[in-house]
C-alpha cells in the first residue's frame, strides 16, 4: 500500500516562452520535471506516476524511475489526475500525493507534514498565508481593499487517502481548479499544512530566474562508497566480469555468477547509501539467489540510488588479476555496466592491474576487484 505520487505534466502552456512547455525547459542542466521527480524521490516517495501529453510520451529526457502514462479523456488538469489515479488502481496505495510538474522543488519536510496530517484527515494541502495587502482593481485603478485574514496561497503536492480522492474525482463534473476543490465538493475535510517558499510554480519568465537561484543555492549532497570483493578460481571454461562473458581456462567460484567486479561496484553503491552490502539485500542463505546473474544486484542498487533522490556522478572499477587480460574488453564492460545502471558510459571507468606475481592474485588463485562510487543529490 504505502504512498504514491502523481505528477501531472501534460500542459502545453507557453506563457513561460522558450518554445517548450515549461515542464520540459532546462533548469540547472535538467528538465524542470526531472527536478520535481528527484525532489519527491528524495523525500522517500518511490512510486511515482507521471502523466504526460501524448506528444511527449516518446521524449528521450523523461525522468527515470517513474511509471509513465498518457493523458486520456480530455485536456483539463482533472483529466490528468484521473489518468494517474487509474494507473494506480490495480494496486492502490493508502495515500497519494498529487503534484504539478511545474513545481520543481517540493521539499521533504513539507511532504512529511502532509503525510503526518493524513493520520487525522482524509486530505491535506500545503499553503502559505498571504502577508501582502490585497487590492481589488478596475480599469487599472485601485477599487477597494480585500481583507487578507484567513487567505492562503495554495501549493502542491496535495495529499489524500487514495480511495477518498479517487471517489471524489469520479463524482466531480469537472472544471475544478485543483484537487482540494474536488475533495471539498465530495465533503472531505482538507487540512492546511505549512508550505514552502521555495516550492514555487513556474508561470512567468521571471519565475525561471528565481528557480535557477534556488537550484544553485541548494546544499550539495555528495556521498562516496567503496567496495571490495574476491572470488577464487574453480573448474570451468569462462568467467563473468563487469557483465561480460570472457572465455577462460577457469571459472570463478561463487554463490551467484561470481562477477567479482560487479559485486565490488554494487557494494560501493550500497556503501554510499549506507545501506549495507549485497549480502544484506540478497542473503547467500536464500536459495533463490543461487547462480543469480549479478546484474540483478547492481540494478537493485541503482534503483535504491534513484529512490533516495540521488544520481551517479561517476564510478571507478579496478580489477586485480594476472589473467585474463582486461584491456581488450574494457569498452564492452563499460557499455554493459552503463546499460545495467541506466547511466552514460562516460560516467563509468573500468581498468585492471596485476600484483606483479605477488599474493593470491599473483599466483592466479583468484581475482579481486575494488570500486568507488560517487553519488550526488539529484
Amino acid at each position: 500500500m504505502g504512498v504514491a505520487a502523481i505528477i501531472v505534466a501534460a500542459g502545453r502552456g507557453t506563457r513561460m516562452g522558450g518554445g517548450l512547455p515549461k515542464q520540459w525547459r532546462p533548469l540547472a542542466g535538467r528538465p524542470v520535471l526531472a527536478h520535481a521527480v528527484a525532489s519527491l524521490q528524495g523525500a522517500g516517495v518511490a512510486r511515482i506516476v507521471l502523466v504526460l501529453h501524448p506528444d511527449d510520451m516518446g521524449r528521450a529526457d523523461i525522468p527515470q524511475g517513474v511509471q509513465v502514462v498518457g493523458l486520456t479523456g480530455g485536456d483539463e488538469r482533472q483529466h490528468s489526475v484521473r489518468s494517474g489515479l487509474a494507473a494506480l488502481a490495480a494496486d492502490p496505495p493508502a495515500h497519494v500525493l498529487i503534484h504539478d510538474g511545474a513545481r520543481p522543488f517540493p521539499g521533504a519536510a513539507m511532504i512529511g507534514r502532509l503525510l503526518a496530517a493524513l493520520d487525522r484527515h482524509p486530505g491535506a494541502a500545503p499553503a502559505l498565508a498571504v502577508t501582502d495587502a490585497l487590492w481589488r482593481g478596475e480599469g487599472g485603478l485601485v477599487a477597494g481593499v480585500q481583507d487578507r485574514a484567513s487567505l492562503y496561497r495554495a501549493q502542491t503536492p496535495q495529499a489524500f487517502h487514495y480511495d477518498a480522492i479517487a471517489a471524489a474525482h469520479a463524482a466531480h463534473p469537472g472544471g475544478a481548479a485543483d484537487d482540494v476543490q474536488v475533495a471539498r465538493a465530495a465533503g472531505l475535510d482538507v487540512a492546511i499544512v505549512e508550505g514552502d517558499e521555495d516550492n514555487l510554480k513556474l508561470t512567468w519568465p521571471a519565475d525561471f530566474d528565481r528557480a535557477e537561484r534556488i537550484a544553485k543555492g541548494r546544499d550539495m549532497d555528495i556521498r562516496m562508497g567503496n567496495g571490495f570483493d574476491v572470488h577464487a578460481f574453480t573448474t570451468g571454461d569462462h568467467l563473468w566480469l563487469c557483465g561480460v562473458k570472457l572465455p577462460h581456462g577457469r571459472a570463478l567460484l561463487g554463490h551467484s555468477d561470481a562477477d567479482v567486479a560487479m559485486h565490488a561496484l554494487t557494494d560501493a553503491i550500497y556503501g554510499a547509501l549506507a545501506e549495507g552490502d549485497i549480502g544484506v539485500h540478497f542473503p547467500p542463505s536464500d536459495p533463490q539467489w543461487k547462480g543469480a546473474a549479478s546484474h540483478i544486484f547492481l540494478r537493485h542498487a541503482m534503483d535504491r540510488v534513484r529512490a533516495r533522490g540521488y544520481a551517479l556522478a561517476n564510478c571507478d572499477v579496478t580489477i586485480l588479476c594476472e589473467r585474463p587480460r582486461i584491456g581488450p574488453h574494457q569498452g564492452a564492460m563499460r557499455a554493459a555496466l552503463a546499460a545495467i545502471m541506466g547511466v552514460e558510459a562516460d560516467r563509468i571507468s573500468v581498468k585492471a592491474t596485476t600484483t606483479e606475481k605477488l599474493g593470491f592474485t599473483g599466483r592466479e588463485e583468484g581475482i579481486a576487484a575494488q570500486a568507488t562510487a560517487l553519488l550526488v543529490r539529484a
